[in-house]
């Protein structure tokens, strides 16, 4: 895992380009700001491919800040956000409402974009043609270790027309606190009351079978290098690294594989039930409804009278606009036009204050 990054310069994967060149900013009339202003902020593994690119676009149009994260995992960004030590934290599962209610500032939750989690995996048999189909069963009884054959009975029972080898399954799963764990376990447990009571859901469950990778970097390289693993990344690794991804079942029994259009669908079916940005997208019924999605998260303070909270405020909104038009690049999916109008909405009642003028 990439322990910390900086958009000046960023280590990342070689189909990223890292910016070369910042623009220098224009006169206008507006309160100036004072150089050299830093922002830190750590958290979510999830989103840090189109967080990276997000921070070094808005320097160059914004030279005289600075934004620093740190791929550290969901459970570490909510943990130091909480301590004071980040001006932002980063999630992909919202803090528990008992957790909220015990806290005497309780922060907010910004929506940035909706990601995806795929089941990828190591078959070199297999040909680039063939799409593997797994259920939530299937994939539950793979990591408690009961299905440990590729060519097992169920899992060819719903793949009849792809030659499965007699090969040794290898899970790999998220060994620290991971969104990306809380979205695949809400997913199992949705479907399998035993995968709930034995193993649980969250950003952290009780794993019977496989090795654990840190961060989706971690598990991306771990399957990469093993033949006959399986692993959940998110979206954006997979295709960046060009693993292959198989369709799940959702909640209409319908195979699905991931696309922008059916994560989109299913964040606005969810949305126009609910009206909820925390709600779980794993419901979402239909022909083409992908159920491994979630939004990705940042912790927001409700009150930052400060060059730092102005300058987040500022950068907030133009997330929500010109940001959006880099998510598809990177496989993230952008926010739908009514989620994106409630999340501005809670954008404009932070409180802040005019930057200081030099």
């Amino acid at each position: 895992m990439i322990p910390y990054i900086a958009i000046f310069i960023l280590v990342t994967p070689l189909w990223i380009a890292t910016p070369s060149s910042y623009s220098s900013p224009t006169k206008s009339n507006k309160p100036t700001q004072r150089k050299n202003l830093l922002i830190n902020g750590a958290g979510a593994s999830f989103p840090y491919l189109l967080y990276s690119k997000w921070f070094a676009e808005y320097s160059k149009l914004h030279t005289n800040i600075r934004i620093n994260y740190r791929s550290i995992g969901s459970g570490g960004g909510i943990r130091q956000f909480l301590t004071g030590t980040l001006d932002f934290g980063a999630t992909d599962v919202p803090i528990a409402k008992k957790k909220m209610r015990s806290l005497p500032s309780p922060p907010l939750h910004i929506p940035t974009a909706l990601g995806a989690v795929v089941i990828s995996y190591n078959l070199p048999k297999l040909k680039k043609t063939d799409t593997l189909k797994l259920t939530p069963l299937i994939i539950s009884e793979i990591y408690q270790g009961k299905i440990k054959k590729w060519n097992h009975k169920k899992i060819k029972k719903i793949n009849t027309n792809i030659a499965l080898p007699d090969q040794q399954i290898i899970p790999v799963y998220r060994a620290d606190g991971s969104g990306t764990t809380a979205v695949l376990t809400e997913y199992l447990a949705h479907f399998s009351k035993e995968w709930l009571k034995i193993s649980g859901k969250g950003k952290s469950v009780n794993w019977l079978a496989g090795i654990g990778g840190k961060g989706n970097e971690g598990v991306m390289g771990l399957i990469r290098k093993m033949p006959g693993s399986i692993g959940y990344i998110a979206w954006s690794y997979a295709a960046g690294n060009r693993l292959p991804t198989s369709a799940v079942q959702n909640s209409s029994d319908h195979f699905v594989k991931v696309s922008y259009k059916n994560v989109n669908q299913s964040a606005v079916q969810i949305w126009n039930k609910h009206h909820d940005l925390f709600q779980p997208l794993v419901t979402a019924k239909g022909k083409n409804a992908y159920p491994l999605a979630a939004y990705t998260y940042l912790l927001i303070r409700k009150k930052m009278l400060t060059d730092k909270g102005y300058s987040l405020v500022k950068f907030l909104k133009w997330a929500m606009q010109t940001g959006q038009t880099f998510c598809k690049s990177l496989y993230y999916i952008p926010l739908p036009k009514a989620i994106r109008q409630a999340t501005l909405k809670q954008i404009k009642s932070i409180q802040t204050k005019a930057a200081s003028k030099k």
